[in-house]
């Protein structure tokens, strides 16, 4: 209008940058339609791979393929090699379709791409390496087909063994993690436990679990107990510690916050303390957790009558080093799928903390 106040233009670089701020995170982060097949397709070749150089490089070397039969199929390793890795090109692409309607599943999916190519890269190269030529040192280094024979020619032994390992484990750890938090929980929140239980708690936890294993042996009455007793006290330290730590770190307006609304002593405990310490509880139980992988093998390969490291000691005495491998495999995956679900649980705990922390996509 004829006597208004000229205003200046708004500079180009001052728009673009309020407009980017306006641009939600999620949109930003949004991947396109080419960048998610691409990493579907790198995923699928990756594996595809190692099938397709299964089938066309010939046996140079000589191993000796046994036929084995199931439910009127006969198989050989190669062939359940090849299965093997066809239900893991099946998972990926089941997770790929579910990954592609979410964003954030999306973004997870992708990063993981480059990685599971070069992993099916790898198989296709040690099969060359360890079975097909034999270039790699022989029994010790048997090529991932010959791995799998395992289930193949004893399935029921390694199944039993399997679950001796899962009984065992679940023992310990529900034993640990209670044993691990009540402690901690008594020296975070009483002066007086932690007079007389802290000195014991850091003298004990800097000596090795097997270091205890004689005594544990005499004083329990089965091995199986023994074990589950040296897993307590391997999973005790980190996880008591970290959970004392948790309790002490408290903030005090927290607690006179609740007593002004009326909250007694165990208030303060389950609905202040606790809550407040589940961070470092599970980080004490991550810490643990691996405690007490180490301490569980270590026990069945020195006095369980069972378990995944009663199988490799037993197929290291054969100089079965495919059986060995096999097991290892078997624990990988196992102790793998433990982890995520304890994340799982974490995760769920802890999901007031989404946004607040810093997270890996």
């Amino acid at each position: 209008m004829w006597g208004s106040t000229p205003q200046a233009a708004p500079e180009w670089g001052a728009d673009v940058s309020k407009t980017a701020k306006q641009i939600p995170t999620q949109i930003l982060k949004q991947p396109s339609n080419v960048r998610f097949f691409f990493g579907a397709a790198l995923t699928l070749i990756g594996f595809a791979s190692a099938i397709a150089v299964n089938i066309a490089v010939p046996q140079v070397a000589k191993v000796k393929i046994a036929e084995y039969e199931y439910f009127g199929v006969t198989l050989d390793f190669n062939t359940l090699y090849r299965g093997v890795i066809a239900g893991i090109i099946a998972i990926y692409a089941i997770c790929g379709v579910w990954a592609y309607f979410d964003n954030d599943r999306q973004l997870k999916y992708i990063k993981r791409a480059p990685f599971r190519f070069v992993l099916g890269i790898a198989l296709a190269a040690w099969d060359i390496l360890g079975t097909k030529y034999r270039l790699l040192p022989q029994p010790f280094f048997p090529g991932p087909a010959q791995i799998v024979e395992t289930f193949l020619n004893e399935p029921a032994f390694v199944l039993e063994n399997m679950l001796y390992s899962l009984r065992l484990y679940g023992a310990g750890f529900v034993v640990g993690v209670t044993f691990g938090v009540g402690t901690g929980i008594l020296i975070g929140w009483f002066p007086k436990v932690y007079y007389w239980v802290s000195p014991v708690l850091r003298i004990t936890g800097v000596i090795p679990a097997v270091a205890w294993m004689p005594f544990a042996l005499t004083l329990a009455p089965t091995p199986f107990s023994a074990a589950v007793l040296l897993m307590t006290l391997c999973a005790w330290f980190p996880i008591a510690s970290f959970t004392a730590q948790g309790v002490q770190s408290t903030a005090k307006i927290h607690f006179e916050v609740a007593k002004t609304l009326g909250a007694n002593t165990a208030q303060l405990v389950f609905r202040v303390a606790i809550p407040h310490a589940l961070p470092q509880i599970f980080g004490g139980i991550a810490m643990a957790n691996g405690f007490m992988f180490t301490t569980l093998v270590m026990s069945e390969m020195m006095g369980q009558p069972g378990g995944l490291g009663y199988y490799i000691q037993l197929s290291r005495v054969w100089s079965a080093y495919y059986k060995v491998f096999a097991a290892i495999v078997i624990m990988a995956v196992l102790f793998s799928i433990i982890l995520y679900i304890i994340s799982i649980v974490q995760g769920y705990a802890l999901r007031w903390q989404k946004g607040l922390v810093k997270q890996n996509v």
